[in-house]
């Protein structure tokens, strides 16, 4: 996002005839200072871009850019960041955003989600998550958490639309009894009136779009994004909206009803194999 924003920063100041040089002594700064910043090698403060669009003829566009720094320099977060004091604060942090969330669209190409989860299998999620990140041993007040935020699917007029590839169902996470559980679980989820579940087929078709990175939509105001180092959050609109296409394309492959509960008992069968 610095990239784009430095891209759209240099196109100001051309649009304006200003070399680099011109900018920076306007503004009374060495003129590498304005190189790093188009190229993305120094982040530019609130009072920079307000700086940049007055020399540059372009007041109006600096609440726009300012918004775009601020998106950029809370849309990574480090894992070591975010849990360096356990699980536990991570898991209360989305707690506000769930509650006043009202449409849930989630996909997930690798695991069940957290609000179908059951105790059993976010155990075995979070004790993994705990020894591979080094972190202390908060996992029961943890599981305590993300099970209790599992209330707004039955309170409060929220909906949740789950789009899930047909391997979550077979990635065995904790022991054979803990997929069963969940297995049996998700069909139970399914049956509810605030639920959507669609299951993407492993036979179907993918030329038009493959299996993507899991996300979270929460109405149209953020998307989370959880990768190998850390924790993405997208709140741009453009961005937002491109998700939110994928989702639908998605949920387009998907099976749903009869068709889901097919695939999902037929997981549960497997594991006796």
């Amino acid at each position: 996002m610095l990239e784009a924003l430095g891209t759209r920063l240099r196109e100001i100041r051309t649009e304006a005839g200003l070399t680099g040089r011109d900018l920076g002594r306007l503004a009374g700064w060495h003129s590498s200072k304005v190189s790093r910043i188009e190229h993305a090698r120094q982040a530019p403060s609130a009072d920079d871009i307000t700086a940049w669009c007055e020399h540059s003829g372009t007041e109006d566009q600096a609440a726009d850019l300012i918004a775009t720094l601020r998106a950029a320099e809370g849309m990574f977060v480090q894992w070591q960041r975010m849990e360096r004091t356990g699980l536990r604060v991570a898991q209360e942090s989305v707690v506000p955003l769930w509650e006043r969330t009202r449409r849930f669209r989630i996909y997930s190409s690798w695991l069940i989600p957290g609000p179908l989860q059951t105790p059993a299998y976010i155990r075995a999620l979070l004790h993994a998550i705990r020894v591979r990140r080094g972190l202390p041993d908060d996992v029961e007040a943890s599981v305590r958490v993300r099970v209790d935020k599992q209330h707004v699917i039955h309170e409060g007029g929220h909906r949740f639309a789950v789009v899930l590839e047909e391997g979550t169902l077979r990635y065995r996470i904790g022991d054979t009894d803990t997929m069963a559980g969940q297995l049996g679980h998700l069909l139970a989820m399914a049956a509810l009136p605030s639920v959507s579940l669609g299951i993407v087929p492993l036979d179907v078709d993918r030329s038009a779009l493959w299996p993507l990175e899991g996300f979270f939509l929460y109405d149209d105001e953020q998307v989370n994004v959880e990768l190998v180092s850390g924790h993405l959050t997208v709140t741009q609109p453009r961005e937002i909206a491109m998700y939110a296409d994928a989702f639908a394309q998605l949920a387009d492959l998907a099976v749903y009803g009869a068709a889901a509960r097919t695939l999902i008992t037929a997981a549960i069968r497997a594991l006796d194999n």
